[in-house]
């Protein structure tokens, strides 16, 4: 199992990167060899399930996660959500918050325990560095983007 964390302070109000980093499906734009597919209605709400499809054909695999919490920001207090991951292949958890900050900008805070079945522990320090590279690769791509 890797726990990995990523951080970044951006010029965004805290509704704004907590838009761009919770457009499910836009994930699937910056994560290389990925789709992912929302399947339950919007809006977004604790319940809420989506797949995101990784791999090239006979070697892709469904990440399956549900929204345990949902706590969009409001006025000044941070925004937080869970999702946990129910895949065949990828277990584990990830939490992304938005906070405000002093001097107008967000900082936000990425937290993931990821564990691949069938990978021995040993590469565990190997799965949280590149895991830590995927996901602050997508996170930097989508907090640039609005």
């Amino acid at each position: 199992m890797a726990l990995f964390q990523l951080e970044r302070t951006v010029p965004l109000s805290p509704d704004d990167a907590w838009r761009r980093l919770t457009r499910w499906s836009r994930h699937g734009d910056v994560v290389p060899l990925t789709r992912v597919t929302v399947l339950t209605p919007p809006p977004d709400h604790e319940g809420t399930v989506f797949v995101a499809r990784s791999g090239l054909g006979p070697l892709a695999f469904d990440d399956r996660m549900e929204l345990t919490v949902w706590q969009p920001p409001a006025d000044d207090a941070p925004g937080r959500c869970r999702l946990e991951k129910r895949g065949r292949v990828v277990l584990g958890w990830a939490e992304i918050e938005v906070r405000p900050q002093p001097d107008g900008r967000t900082r936000v805070i990425w937290r993931e325990e990821l564990d691949v079945r069938l990978l021995p522990s040993l590469l565990d320090p190997l799965l949280g560095a590149a895991a830590r590279a995927v996901f602050g690769r997508a996170a930097d791509r989508l907090l640039r983007t609005p």
